[in-house]
């Protein structure tokens, strides 16, 4: 080809290669990454926010029902101390509780910092899915022992001793509902940290 073809020829319509400072081309990228970040923190956040929700709520519920379980003495034969159905009961709310907290201030810091107390994704991932999973287990073994006790002595009289077991329980109960939700988020989180 002669010097005035290559002269009437068309530009390249590639985009221009980074230079050292990466200056050229950083538009196209740099708003592809911005977008699919912000796109993936908004999914990431929406979880997050739940997950924080139910936890809360499963803190609120279980507070409730060692406070109501632990103040269950009215004398005599009366007294949760005496069946260790209740006592078990008291044990799990206590240990739901701690859990509960602990996550809570785990989840407000994740949120608030963009860092996770546990370093690995996938760890904490495991972390917050078999915690959930064994404090719901937990705490409908912890109903389920005291709810027969509890349906017995109201057979033969429905007192307030009776009624403050029947109110722990259900704390206890709405705790799991609490619990076995934020363990489905958590499992959510867990499948997408495996696709990762």
């Amino acid at each position: 080809m002669s010097e005035s073809g290559k002269a009437d020829a068309r530009p390249s319509v590639a985009p221009a290669p980074a230079t050292a400072d990466g200056d050229a081309g950083a538009g196209l990228t740099d708003s592809g990454g911005v977008r699919s970040m912000v796109e993936r923190w908004k999914m990431d956040g929406a979880p997050a926010r739940a997950r924080l929700l139910l936890r809360a709520l499963a803190w609120l519920f279980s507070l409730l029902a060692l406070v109501v379980m632990a103040s269950n003495q009215h004398g005599g034969s009366q007294d949760f101390r005496k069946y260790p159905e209740y006592n078990y009961c008291l044990g799990i709310s206590i240990v739901a509780w701690l859990y509960a907290t602990a996550q809570v201030l785990r989840d407000v810091h994740r949120l608030s910092s963009g860092r996770d107390l546990i370093a690995p994704r996938k760890a904490s991932a495991v972390v917050d899915f078999a915690g959930d999973q064994v404090v719901a287990y937990f705490l409908i073994s912890a109903m389920s022992a005291a709810a027969p006790v509890t349906d017995y002595m109201r057979q033969a009289a429905d007192n307030l001793f009776t009624d403050s077991a029947a109110a722990a329980i259900s704390m206890a109960f709405f705790a799991f509902v609490a619990i076995g939700l934020s363990a489905l988020v958590s499992g959510y989180n867990l499948s997408m940290e495996a696709l990762v």
